[in-house]
C-alpha cells in the first residue's frame, strides 16, 4: 500500500512532473550525434550526463540493438470544403478495411463534417471526398478521383510533424530528413520512432564493431503516441493498436543472442512495445506480424527487454507510464527532475536517456 501523501502508481498524478515550455525541443540539433545523453543505472538510480556520441562506449559488447525501420508518412494533408473552410487531415496507418482509394483519416475542422462533402487540395488536384464519419473526429475518405491514397497524400502531402512543435512556417526541407531515422525502410507510421533520431550511420558502424549487432523490427506508430490518459485509474486506459512485424531474420537474431546471453536493448517505447507483443512465454521469438494493443502499465511483467534508450517524454502521458514501469516511477521520475534542472531538451527532438 502506497504511503500517506503518495500517488498510487496505478494514478494519472503519479507520473506528472514540471516541465517549463522552453524545454520543449523546436527543432533537432544541429547533427544527430549532438544530442545529450542520459544515463540511468536502475539498479543504483545514478543519473550521468553524455553526449550521445557516447552511446557506443556505455555498451559493454553484450547486447544487441533492436531498432524501428518504420518510415514516416506524408501524412498531413491541408484541404478545404467548397465553402472555403480549412479541413486539416491526418492520415491513419492502414488496417484490414482499408484500401488503395479508401482511407481513414483524423479530420480536424472549426465546422462540421458531412459525408458526400468534397475536399479540395491548394495544388489543384482532384478532390477527395468524404464517404462516412467515423467515432473520435476521424473520417473515411475517397481517393479515388486523386489517383488512390499513395499519389494523394504523396504528391500533396506533408511530415506531420507532432502538436507541440509549435512553428508558423510548419515543416521544412530538413525536417524531411531529420524527422526520418537512417533506419527507416517501411512505409507507415505517422511519427517518427524517436529515440531512433539520435543515430548515424557512423555510430552504428561504431557499436557493431564493439560487437553488438543491429537489428530492425517495425512498428508504425499510430496517432495514439500522441493521445492524452483521460483516465484517472492507469487501469482503465487502453493505447490505440498499432500494427507490427518481426521478419524471420529478426526472430532468429533475437534467439540467437538470447542463446548467447545477450541483453536486449529496445531503441525506443516503440521497439518495447512491439518485444514485449512478439515474444513466447519461453522468452523465444517466431516471425509474426499482427496489430497489438499491448498497453504497458504497472504490473507488466517484462518478457524480452532488458534496456531502454529513450527520449524524454510528457508529464501524464502513456509512454511515461512505459517507462517509469520499466525502471521504477521514482528512479524516472528523480532522472526527469535531474533532465529538467540540467536543460536537457525535451520530446521528438530533444535528447535521450539510456535506462540499463
Amino acid at each position: 500500500m502506497p504511503t500517506s501523501g503518495t500517488p498510487d502508481e496505478h494514478t494519472l498524478d503519479a507520473y506528472d512532473f514540471d516541465l517549463p515550455r522552453e524545454r520543449i525541443a523546436q527543432h533537432p540539433a544541429s547533427r544527430r550525434e549532438d544530442s545529450r545523453l542520459l544515463h540511468l543505472d536502475t539498479p543504483t538510480g545514478d543519473v550521468t550526463d553524455h553526449g550521445f556520441a557516447d552511446f557506443a562506449s556505455l555498451l559493454t559488447g553484450d547486447e544487441i540493438l533492436v531498432v524501428n525501420d518504420t518510415r514516416v508518412l506524408p501524412a498531413r494533408l491541408i484541404t478545404f470544403k467548397e465553402s472555403g473552410g480549412r479541413v486539416e487531415l491526418l492520415l491513419l496507418p492502414r488496417n484490414d478495411e482499408d484500401t488503395e482509394t479508401m482511407a481513414r483519416c483524423m479530420a480536424r475542422s472549426n465546422n462540421p463534417l458531412a459525408e458526400g462533402m468534397a475536399l479540395r487540395m491548394a495544388t489543384g488536384a482532384p478532390p477527395l471526398r468524404i464517404v462516412e464519419l467515423l467515432e473520435s473526429g476521424r473520417v473515411r475518405v475517397d481517393c479515388s478521383e486523386a489517383g488512390g491514397v499513395a499519389d494523394a497524400f504523396g504528391a500533396n502531402g506533408s511530415l506531420p510533424l507532432p502538436p507541440y512543435i509549435e512553428r508558423e512556417d510548419g515543416p521544412t526541407p530538413d525536417d524531411e530528413v531529420r524527422y526520418q531515422t537512417i533506419f527507416a525502410r517501411r512505409r507507415g507510421a505517422v511519427a517518427a520512432p524517436t529515440a531512433g533520431l539520435h543515430f548515424t550511420a557512423r555510430l552504428v558502424r561504431t557499436i557493431q564493431e564493439r560487437g553488438v549487432p543491429v537489428i530492425p523490427i517495425t512498428l508504425h506508430v499510430g496517432p495514439g503516441t500522441f493521445q492524452p490518459v483521460r483516465t484517472p485509474d492507469l487501469r482503465a486506459h487502453q493505447v490505440e493498436s498499432e500494427w507490427v512485424r518481426m521478419g524471420p531474420v529478426a526472430a532468429n537474431a533475437l534467439n540467437k543472442a538470447r542463446g548467447e546471453g545477450r541483453r536486449i536493448i529496445a531503441v525506443g517505447t516503440t521497439v518495447v512495445r512491439t518485444l514485449e507483443s512478439l515474444v513466447a512465454p519461453d522468452g523465444s521469438f517466431a516471425p509474426r506480424e499482427l496489430w497489438t494493443d499491448l498497453t504497458i502499465r504497472p504490473g507488466h511483467v517484462f518478457g524480452a527487454v532488458d534496456g531502454l534508450l529513450t527520449n524524454f517524454h510528457l508529464p501524464r502521458s502513456s509512454l511515461l507510464v512505459l517507462v517509469a514501469t520499466f525502471a521504477g516511477r521514482e528512479k524516472t521520475l528523480a532522472a526527469y527532475r535531474h533532465a529538467v534542472a540540467s536543460s536537457y531538451r525535451f520530446y521528438s527532438y530533444g535528447d535521450a536517456m539510456l535506462i540499463r
